[in-house]
Formats: C-alpha cells, structure tokens, sequence
C-alpha cells in the first residue's frame, strides 16, 4: 500500500478510511466512538467520518471500497446505518450467517491481500449492541432488588418479550432476545409497514412470533400494545424519534394497573436524542430497568472496531467519548 507522505511535524496522512454511511447522518454518533477507539490503539493513520450517501449512490461507495488501494488511503469498511441495511446485501462478497439470518448488514469489513481489491464481507453488530445493552441495564438496574426477588428457576415460565417496529433493527432484536431465554415474542408494527418483515427474520431463526398490527393514536389499539408490553420482561421499540408517544400514557396506566413491572423487567428504547422518552418514562416510572439507544450504539460500535481492526478496544475510553459528544447537543 502507498503511503501518503505529510509534511515534518504534521501528523501522519490517513492510511486507512473508515465511515459511518446514511441518508440523513448528520445526528451520528458514531465518529466519536471510532475515533476514540483509534486513539486508544494509537491508529494516528486511521479516519474516520460520516458519509451522506443517498441510495443512488450507494454501488458507486461500494465500488470505491473495493477499489485496489493506490495513492489515496484503502478504505477498511464501513458502518452502515438506515437507509442501506438491506440494500448493501446484494452488493457484498461474503455475508456473514448471523446478518444472513437477520436479514441486515450494519457492519462493512474489505479484506485485502496483496494489491487486488478488496474483498467484501458484511456483518450485523446490532445483535451484540441489543443484547450488550440488555444485559447492562438489567446488570445495573437495583442489584438489592434482585438479591431479594426469587430467582428463575424451572418452575417459573420463560421470559416474554415485545417488540416495537418491524424494520432492520427490529429483527436484529428477535435474533438478540433468545439470548436471554425469551420464547414469548411478540412483534407490534405499525399500520403501514406492518410485520411482514419482521415474520420473514423469525420464519428464518425459526421463531415463533405473535404479530399485532399497531394504529398509533387510536385508543384501542394502543391500550392492546400497552398491555403487551405491561406484561413483558423484555421490551425493545425500534421505532424512530416521537413514533412510540401515543403509547406512554395507556403504558402507564397498564402498569399502574399492575402494581409495576415485572421483576428484572427492562426496556431498551433506540432513541438516544432526546432522552429520556415517553415510553422510557412511564417504564422507568413503574420501576422497570431501561436501556438508552446510545448504550445499544456503544455496544455495536465496540464490536464494529473489533472487525474493522482486528483489535478489542477500551470500551471504557469509547464510552467517555460517546458522553462528551452526546453532553454537546
């Protein structure tokens, strides 16, 4: 590979490219956790930035990134968020199994070996980003209160588990919620996407699934998603900014009914900005453990650098960092 010279005293041209690609991307959080991470490793020849790339212009993006490396830095992958999850599959060399079954890839790796091109192999790190942020809050949520509750032995019923939205993210949490023992899956879609996507991911993982159709701001019809969720141990909305409001007050009001969550109950909402919402309020008001999206982005993005480098990363310093930029907005 060719090096690009810099001048004395300046700090090194980048060697190897890395961005997080979306259409919008200005919000992503991203850059400050792979920054951070390059930092720690001393990688003072690695960039990496955020790319609005409109589906248009998505194979011209995958063609530069498999490009031999030449003079310019060699691109070493990609993070790949909405809209491309599903469209990028095609366009790739290699899919890993868990991506394949999930049905979205959010992590790009080129593979190079000599001054060929790349080879191009895509991965879904959201999976580990749900379940690592599942885990956390629950880890971190009243440790006295666990002690004290009974623990789930035989005789007690599997856990049960909701799921807001049928998108790429929502899938990647039916993959993620039998980690923790959940058989009871039911999925709640809004009116016009509907579950059908979600129905495929879980025909592939071989899960069984209630699927509710969801008409946000009808009463009724959020009273029956509130109740679901009321009775859930497990709860992820994948929905985007404001979408899951209609559903905070009839939650409440579900879980009052029922003196609270359940024991060890946690929400994990995606939304990080503006936290906390609606739902996470009335969830955590009830007593329910929650989980931040931006713990979920921190898990996926430790593991994004994993593959990207080959490296395991201070989390730690790369959770300092995801801090700083989110105490900036």
């Amino acid at each position: 590979m060719t090096r690009i010279d810099s001048p004395a005293g300046a700090p090194p041209a980048p060697a190897h490219r890395a961005a997080v690609i979306g259409d919008p991307i200005a919000h992503s959080l991203s850059p400050a956790l792979h920054r951070a991470a390059y930092e720690g490793f001393g990688l003072a020849d690695w960039s990496y930035e955020a790319l609005r790339v409109a589906p248009g212009e998505l194979a011209g993006l995958v063609d530069a990134l498999r490009a031999p490396a030449g003079v310019e830095p060699a691109w070493a992958g990609l993070s790949v968020t909405m809209p491309h999850k599903q469209a990028i599959m095609p366009m790739l060399d290699l899919i890993d199994p868990l991506a394949q079954v999930v049905g979205a890839v959010n992590t790009v790796v080129a593979q190079r070996s000599g001054s060929g091109p790349a080879l191009l192999a895509g991965f879904n790190t959201d999976v580990a980003g749900i379940s690592g942020a599942l885990r956390e809050a629950r880890e971190n949520h009243g440790s006295a209160a666990r002690a004290a509750a009974p623990s789930r032995g035989a005789g007690r019923p599997a856990p049960t588990a909701l799921v807001l939205g049928s998108g790429a993210t929502a899938c990647s949490a039916l993959a993620a919620l039998p980690e923790f023992g959940a058989h009871g899956i039911t999925v709640a879609a809004r009116r016009h996407a509907g579950p059908g996507r979600a129905l495929v991911a879980a025909h592939r993982m071989g899960l069984e699934i209630q699927a509710l159709t969801w008409r946000p701001g009808e009463p009724a019809s959020d009273a029956v998603v509130a109740q679901a969720a009321a009775g859930a141990d497990l709860v992820v909305s994948t929905l985007p900014r404001g979408a899951s409001d209609t559903l905070a007050e009839p939650l409440a009001q579900a879980l009052d009914a029922r003196g609270g969550t359940r024991r060890e109950a946690v929400l994990l909402d995606v939304v990080y900005a503006p936290w906390p919402t609606a739902l996470a309020r009335a969830w955590s008001g009830a007593g329910g453990a929650i989980a931040p999206g931006w713990l979920m982005l921190l898990h996926q993005a430790v593991a994004q650098v994993r593959l990207m480098t080959g490296r395991s990363p201070d989390a730690s310093a790369m959770r300092g960092a995801l801090m700083g930029a989110l105490g900036t907005r």
